[in-house]
This record gives structure tokens, sequence and C-alpha cells, in this order.
């Protein structure tokens, strides 16, 4: 579901190169996991030591350079993101009515109403839910859980400003979500999209801190199968 702010910190990634092909996170910080995706995205994962024990960082990358990064806490809250071009950041308000909860997520299900605020001075109020859907998938050798989302984003006069629907993963472990089968609305109808992960590079592995994406950034795809190595597990398995 989708997720205190060194401000500084991002804007320093934003003037990284674009043609730069390791990302390295700000002094204090430490990477832990890179994952390329389907829809030609690398997100490079880190922990950063000022921060509240649990919070953890995603910078990710498009065959143009960083676009977004966004910061979550241990329940998968949506602290704050920044889109890059034009620069625009977003905060969660405090005293959400119904905050986002990874744990009990993790029971079976999670409501969730928030509320968030850009410095451009959007406001928006977010619904929806994330449920476990029983089953489980292995990619690139790591067990994730299948879950299902729904939810919509609203204007403080009660206006649909963006919602989606789908599927997404977890990894009960790192505490964290990956993008899976989706439709997105804008406001110009349901569109399908699909960011689902290819592969989990950890320290030490060919690829750890990449930013070019690998995967579906041309019109002709990769002659490797995205699916080569993923396989359902039993509808039981981790639950």
């Amino acid at each position: 579901m989708a997720r205190q702010f060194i401000l500084g910190a991002a804007l320093a990634l934003a003037t990284m190169p674009a043609q730069a092909g390791t990302f390295t996170p700000p002094a204090g910080c430490e990477a832990f996991l890179t994952v390329q995706s389907r829809g030609c995205r690398v997100s490079n994962h880190y922990r950063c030591e000022a921060d509240a024990p649990g919070d953890q960082w995603r910078a990710d990358f498009d065959q143009e350079g960083i676009y977004f990064q966004s910061r979550i806490d241990r329940e998968g809250q949506w602290i704050e993101s920044l889109d890059k071009f034009p620069d625009v950041r977003q905060t969660l308000d405090p005293g959400a009515e119904d905050p986002a909860s990874f744990t009990d997520l993790l029971k079976g299900r999670d409501d969730y109403r928030f509320n968030l605020s850009k410095d451009n001075g959007e406001r928006s109020a977010v619904t929806g839910y994330d449920a476990l859907t029983g089953k489980s998938f292995v990619i690139d050798g790591i067990t994730l859980q299948q879950t299902e989302f729904d939810y919509v984003e609203r204007d403080p006069s009660g206006n649909v400003m963006r919602r989606s629907r789908g599927f997404e993963y977890i990894n009960p472990d790192w505490r964290l979500f990956f993008a899976g089968p989706s439709e997105w609305d804008d406001g110009t109808g349901y569109k399908p999209y699909d960011g689902s992960p290819v592969q989990f590079i950890f320290p030490g592995e060919p690829g750890f801190m990449a930013t070019q994406p690998l995967f579906e950034c041309d019109a002709v795809m990769s002659s490797l199968p995205l699916d080569q190595n993923t396989t359902e597990a039993p509808a039981d398995d981790r639950l």
C-alpha cells in the first residue's frame, strides 16, 4: 500500500545525473535491497540512522533517472514522498482516523482512512483496504504473499482524484509491499498496470544499487521470460 523527512537528502538525490550507474544513499543511510521490476522500473531500498526504528526509504528510477522517492514506517504508512519534475513533496497528516497497519494485514485484512497534504497546496483523503488472498508466490527465490487492494483518493470536496485496485505482494519479514497486476484511474478511466518484481538483488551481488531498469523498457520486450522464476506455492504457504 503502497508509505521526519530530511529534505536536503531528497534534494541531493534529485540532482543525481541520469546516466549514473550506481545509487549511493545519503550519509548515515545503508542500502539493503534492489528490485528490478516490470514496467521499466528499478527500486533501491535503504534505511537511515536518523529515522524512527522500522522506517524504510525507496528510490525509484526509470530510463531517465530518479523520478520518485518515498519513506514508510514499520506499519507501511505513507509517511512522505517526493515526486520529481516538478518536485512535489507529500506528507501524511497527523491524527489518521484509521492508520494503515501492516500488523493488521498479516492477520488477514487492514482497512485504512487517512489524509495527505502536498507542499503545492493539494490535500486529499485516502480510504481503502489491503487483504491477504491466501496465495503465495516465489519470485526469484523469494516467497511473497499476495494481497488484494482497493483504494480511492478524494479531494476536500469529496471528488475522486485517483483510485486503484488489484493485487500486490508483501514480504512479512521485510515489511514491504511490491507492486503486482492492478488497474489505475486518474480520472480518465481504469488502465491496466503490472509493476511486479522480477529480480531481488542483495549487497555484494551484481546489479545491487543499479539505476538502470532492465525489463519492459523497449518496444521489444526482453527475451527472458518474466515468469521463468515464478511459481505459485500452496494457498496456505506462510499464512
